[in-house]
């Protein structure tokens, strides 16, 4: 294999642990739930801070806990890897409702035993109307109730999920130790002045801390019994030493500081388990790892206690661990989470604090690791600059040549100004990291939340425009009416319907996120989270309630080619040309282009009217006018930890829409572009299938006329390329060459590569059991084909490959 030849190969064991880790079957995991809801019954006294702290503590002290005979970390989620543990405090609403149907799923499917569904029923009716769900849902106002019944804002993840979607500060945890937060959170709770009314709350986010902080100690302390009465079982000397060692640094760390490459490589595992346990919030991120831990990795190199063999090895088991992480999501979530994804991001590269190149050993290390494991988890996202190593690069390259979608690229000549014009500090935007798909973050002092609490989608949002504002596809009016767009005599009359809808549709998804993140800083408030985030401790309190240093949030908006192209279709062929009649246009989208006539008309918007991603003025502003009162509206709603605490508390815009453009597209009706009912939408920022005809710099430069400055939630791109085009040398230097003018030239916020043939696709649709191994970019992260739905498999393989 190519990756043999370039990178090398898993050592045999890690091989080994690698396919049993992909051949386990997924099943519903009830352990955490029974523990939760235990804790929950005995505990109803208590304030909900409390109840989280203790419901960790007894997760931690009670679970089942293992170590697998080819690993070298301690540390597991469920009772077996893979199993996805339920969160009932969250929901339980789709778990009951979809018992008997996980494991008959077209995609994402989960297997759940007899004795497991027996255990779930009888933990239900505690969790009846007693979740975030259910609080969440009792909070909106009546005036958003046709919103949540037609599903229109996607919200079903957000109220299934907890925080996320940010790096805890694994560097200064890796440093001080949890025992130095556990310290200067007694400090912090002595000096307390109780007859101040805020301290009551205070006094018991500290005690919660405490509780959850010892729990951790005692987490790492049972793998280390487990170590040790292993090691005296067994017979092979050298097993034997390992697990001798394990025991000592599980006895050892996350509690104290890390102090070599194994302990702090262990530390930063059981914190970003933990925080899983604790939490379902995805997209958990290991912030820039190559940078907080190279310090460790030099000075055991320069010492002579480990090699770089050792320390890769270790790296590949950390990036095996991290796929047995899992998480269920309601069949309906599924559309926009496709293949299962956790979103774990590391991110490499980038620059240093004070503006240097910061690529070291460990980068390149982490770079062979990820093409040596080949998996879809971790998110490995590249951070680019024009100073950027020259030999980094080419390894990039490499690693996209395996044809498993990583590296992503974030660019840092964007993303970084971005950041300071959001007020930022400079020190801390350079050294952001990824933290999910494509959104970006400061590592340990965001307090993000499940992004993309609410969908935006543009091509149903202008049919209700032009439909008097009645949804197309519910029949059910969404906003005030500004005409019908067979009665509409120009251009800017659908501009101005346009303008207004997208606006009450905005505010409209506010009104819905604000509920939920109340709902959320109320009944699932996250205490390891929050105290690993700056300065939750020393604001005395949660992520929620405005702990952290910044607090940014995006919404998501979907299809935006799909935006571009049909206003590019009616302004030029029904109010330029006039060679359709808009009462014409709408007869034929009405019929989903499917009498003659219809079809006429249907090849006239597909052939006739400019397409967006061919640089092409005239639909590329189309967009970027229509994005901006989206932009603009957005930018009025502060978020519920504004004035809070946190620089910032306010929202922007993003396209990170994951797998939405499928889910989504089912919802929306034939489009102005031609598009037929229920396809999916083109995906992020990324053109319409086919649609981009004059190649990948076309396509940049569509892409870079966004008002990227304002979508700092993530401008996501995807291009596909064969691998028979990276083929050659002088294709992978032009691919480089292309990648550093979109990103220096042209700004781009980021890139990303699916290096797989339209015919090994088609090929692992019709025979999946000869593909066990194909990996795809879906969107802002990578999956195992197989696991797909159809239609997101058909979305997949109907993408334009690109050529150089």
């Amino acid at each position: 294999m190519e990756n043999t030849k370039h990178f090398g190969a898993l050592t045999e064991r890690m091989q080994a642990f690698r396919e049993e880790v992909l051949d386990e079957k997924p099943y519903i995991d009830a352990e955490r739930a029974m523990l939760v809801t235990e804790t929950y019954k005995s505990h109803q006294n208590q304030p909900n801070v409390m109840k989280r702290a203790l419901m960790l503590a007894n997760v931690l002290e009670n679970m089942t806990i293992y170590i697998e005979d080819k690993t070298l970390l301690a540390g597991n989620q469920a009772t077996k890897n893979c199993n996805a543990p339920i969160f009932p405090e969250y929901t339980m609403k789709f778990v009951m409702d979809e018992l008997d149907k996980f494991e008959k799923r077209d995609g994402d499917v989960f297997y759940i035993t007899e004795e497991t569904k027996e255990q779930l029923r009888t933990i239900a009716p505690f969790w009846e109307n007693n979740n975030l769900r259910a609080k969440g849902e009792a909070l909106l106002p009546d005036e958003v109730s046709v919103f949540m019944e037609t599903g229109v804002f996607g919200m079903e993840g957000k109220l299934n999920a907890g925080d996320a979607h940010l790096a805890v500060n694994y560097g200064k945890m890796l440093a001080e130790g949890l025992s130095g937060y556990e310290q200067r959170t007694r400090e912090l709770k002595a000096a307390l002045d109780l007859t101040d009314p805020a301290s009551v709350d205070q006094y018991v986010f500290y005690k919660a801390v405490l509780i959850v902080i010892d729990a951790v100690r005692k987490f790492a302390k049972r793998y280390a019994k487990l170590a040790k009465e292993l090691a005296a079982k067994e017979q092979d000397g050298k097993r034997k030493a390992e697990m001798e060692e394990m025991a000592r640094i599980c006895t050892k760390v996350p509690y104290e500081p890390a102090e070599s490459f194994r302990e702090a490589v262990q530390a930063v595992w059981f914190i970003q388990l933990i925080l899983q346990i604790e939490s379902n919030g995805h997209s958990l991120s290991y912030g820039r790892f190559d940078q907080y831990m190279f310090p460790y990795y030099k000075r055991d190199m320069d010492k002579g206690t480990i090699t770089e063999a050792e320390a890769l090895e270790l790296l590949t088991c950390l990036w095996i661990k991290t796929l047995t992480v899992n998480k269920v999501r309601s069949q309906a979530h599924t559309l926009s989470s496709a293949g299962s994804p956790m979103y774990q991001n590391v991110t490499i590269g980038g620059q240093t604090t004070d503006k240097q190149d910061a690529v070291n050993d460990l980068s390149f290390l982490v770079l062979k690791s990820v093409a040596q494991t080949r998996l879809t988890q971790p998110n490995l996202t590249v951070r680019y600059h024009k100073n950027l190593n020259k030999r980094f690069f080419d390894e990039c390259v490499e690693v996209m040549k395996l044809g498993f979608g990583m590296p992503a690229l974030n660019n840092d000549e964007i993303i970084i100004p971005s950041f300071i014009k959001w007020g930022v500090k400079e020190e801390d935007a350079y050294n952001y990291s990824a933290i999910g798909c494509v959104e970006t973050a400061v590592p340990g002092k965001w307090g993000y939340r499940c992004t993309g609490m609410s969908y935006i989608n543009f091509p149903r949002v202008l049919l209700c425009a032009m439909n008097n504002g009645v949804d197309m596809t519910s029949g059910k009016r969404f906003t005030k009416g500004y005409g019908y767009f067979k009665d509409m005599k120009s251009y800017d009359e659908l501009l101005s319907a346009w303008d207004k809808t997208v606006r009450e549709m905005t505010r409209y998804s506010v009104i819905v996120e604000n509920a939920i993140d109340k709902a959320s800083e109320r009944d699932v408030p996250d205490i390891l989270c929050s105290a690993l985030t700056d300065d939750c401790i020393g604001r005395g309190k949660t992520i929620k309630e405005g702990g952290a240093v910044y607090d940014f949030i995006s919404g998501l908006q979907v299809g935006i080619a799909n935006m571009a192209d049909s206003l590019a279709a009616i302004k030029k062929l029904v109010f330029e040309e006039k060679k359709i009649t808009a009462a014409q246009l709408w007869a034929a989208i009405l019929d989903d282009f499917r009498s003659p006539e219809s079809r006429r008309i249907q090849d006239m918007l597909v052939n006739d009217a400019p397409k967006y991603g061919n640089d092409d003025y005239y639909v590329d502003q189309l967009v970027v006018e229509a994005y901006d009162s989206y932009l603009d509206e957005i930018k009025k709603y502060p978020n519920t930890r504004y004035q809070r605490g946190p620089i910032g508390g306010i929202r922007y815009g993003g396209t990170s829409s994951i797998s939405a453009n499928v889910g989504q597209g089912m919802g929306t009706m034939a489009t102005p572009d031609g598009r037929h009912a229920h396809e999916p939408l083109a995906e992020g920022c990324s053109p319409a299938h086919n649609a981009d005809k004059n190649g990948p710099t076309a396509v940049f430069k569509s892409v870079a006329k966004l008002p990227t400055e304002k979508i700092t939630g993530g401008v996501l791109l995807n291009q596909k390329m064969t691998p028979q085009v990276l083929a050659k040398e002088e294709n992978k230097q032009k691919l480089e060459m292309l990648i550093a003018a979109f990103f220096n030239r042209l700004h781009g916020y980021h890139v990303q590569y699916n290096i797989v043939s339209r015919e090994t696709l088609l090929d692992a649709q019709a025979h999946p059991e000869k593909h066990k191994d194909l990996i795809v970019r879906v969107a802002g992260y990578s999956a195992f084909f197989n696991v797909l739905s159809k239609a997101t498999q058909d979305d997949i393989i109907g993408r334009t490959e690109q050529a150089i």
